[in-house]
């Protein structure tokens, strides 16, 4: 009789024993390292595991969120544990594992910044830890246009030195230029008429827009809300009982081709003498030909306009507030509104004599850049400057024009760091560039200040430069 049946019935048996002990070893030592990583948690408290920002976005809009996640679920966070170096106006909220820290005004460029959430805790116990985040702002860029007498204007795209200033847009006459989030839009002569483009921001794509018929475009403006273009339109064709004049109308930048839309109070299109689009809101800001200052919400459930007084220029409307700086006639200086009540309140007056005081404009952080007119002891202008008031009333002088020298427009940076100042230099002698059909002088500056010293950065040539939300003729500032 053969014993090989039963030695081959032992040896599976064997193998079976051997894997079970294998396997016991495995899930033993796996519980050994779940409990060891447990006891690192426990000793270690929450760790940064990812961060999320867009440092490109943030220098350009307000709104920006950096995304902080952890490696456990925390225990309810306190605005007074977080922290941004350098100091800057921030919301939170938190879920879960995740931190969002949202930047209520725009970052200064080429800045280091730090996040730090102190005495975060796990929900499930254990020691707090410090959670820290850092990213790098990218240095400012910014879009200037150059109109040639002998040849096509530019739009150009660079940094704030001017050098390696690269050419987005040509055109043999280019009238007016914006910027939004995502395009360039350009305002073309055509023989009497404009004609409107839209291409992406390095100039490519370009494709027309409808217009609402031949005429001419001014006051253009963009609202990053929607992708909006917003302009007035006056037809060529224009009499006392015929044509539309300084009619607003907007537009959707990713449709070109669609119908601009006018602005309809009741069944009228009122004619517009200044106007801006509410930051963050659907809402447009106007003064009618008659004076009166009204905000609209075409988007609203029932439109109505609301009625605010009386005023003869708009100079800005303040992102994330809804104050509006206007000037009124009874008020030397210009008032600031609060769009959502109607309450008017004076701004905080210099604490020195800078002359006769004009436009403002709100910086981001807080305080204002006032135009002035200096006079002298003949009574005549001496200078025309831009000084930066503090919201206590301190004065940071930031640029005089003097002599023949013309101070056309003053613009503030998204985040506030600086200031761009349009001289038109020896006006005497610097005739106006009588073939667009927004004349200005044919040479021009722009000087680019930062806010806090005074200190000049560049002078770069050109103007319209990306950071104003109008073109020079709308006034002084814009």
């Amino acid at each position: 009789m053969s014993t090989d049946g039963p030695r081959r019935e032992r040896a599976p048996r064997r193998r079976s024993r051997r894997f079970a002990g294998a396997l016991l070893a495995v899930i033993g030592g796996l519980a050994v390292l779940a409990g060891g990583g447990a006891a690192v948690s426990l000793t270690q408290g929450p760790r940064v595991t990812s961060v999320e920002v867009d440092p490109d976005a943030a220098v350009e809009a307000s709104g920006t969120r950096l995304v902080l996640t952890a490696d456990q679920a925390l225990s309810e966070i306190d605005p007074g544990q977080v922290t941004v170096s350098p100091e800057t106006p921030f919301t939170i909220d938190a879920v879960g594992r995740m931190v969002g820290v949202r930047f209520t005004v725009p970052l200064d460029d080429a800045t280091d910044y730090t996040v730090t959430i102190d005495d975060a805790e796990s929900v499930g116990g254990g020691p707090a830890a410090t959670l820290e985040a850092s990213f790098t702002t990218p240095a400012a860029e910014i879009f200037l246009l150059q109109r040639n007498p002998d040849g096509d204007d530019t739009v150009f795209r660079s940094g704030l030195s001017g050098d390696e200033a690269v050419p987005v847009y040509s055109a043999p006459a280019i009238d007016d230029f914006r910027v939004s989030g995502e395009h360039l839009v350009v305002s073309v002569r055509k023989g009497d008429a404009s004609a409107l483009y839209v291409a992406d921001l390095d100039g490519s794509d370009a494709r027309e827009m409808t217009l609402p018929g031949e005429g001419t475009v001014t006051g253009l403006q963009v609202s990053t809300r929607g992708e909006l273009v917003g302009y007035t339109y006056t037809d060529l064709a224009l009499s006392e009982t015929e044509g539309r004049a300084s009619v607003l109308f907007t537009a959707d930048l990713r449709d070109p081709e669609a119908d601009p839309q006018p602005l309809l109070v009741g069944d009228e299109q009122p004619s517009i003498a200044s106007w801006r689009f509410v930051p963050d809101a659907s809402a447009l800001l106007f003064v009618d030909f008659a004076g009166d200052l009204i905000v609209y919400d075409p988007a609203a459930a029932e439109p109505a306009p609301t009625a605010l007084g009386t005023a003869f220029a708009i100079d800005a409307v303040s992102r994330g507030t809804y104050t509006a700086f206007v000037e009124r006639l009874d008020a030397a200086g210009g008032v600031q509104l609060d769009l959502t009540t109607g309450e008017e309140t004076p701004l905080v007056a210099p604490d020195e004599d800078l002359g006769q005081l004009g436009r403002v404009l709100p910086v981001p952080g807080g305080g204002t850049l006032r135009q002035y007119v200096r006079f002298g002891g003949d009574q005549l202008p001496e200078a025309q400057g831009a000084a930066y008031v503090d919201d206590e009333g301190a004065v940071t002088p930031l640029f005089e024009a003097t002599g023949s020298d013309g101070l056309l427009q003053t613009c503030v940076s998204p985040s506030g760091r600086y200031a761009a100042t349009l001289v038109a230099p020896d006006l005497r002698t610097n005739p106006y560039d009588s073939e667009s059909l927004q004349p200005l002088p044919g040479e021009l500056r722009t000087h680019i200040v930062e806010i806090a010293t005074g200190e000049e950065v560049s002078v770069l040539s050109g103007f319209g430069i990306s950071w104003c939300d109008v073109g020079p003729w709308d006034g002084a500032m814009g």
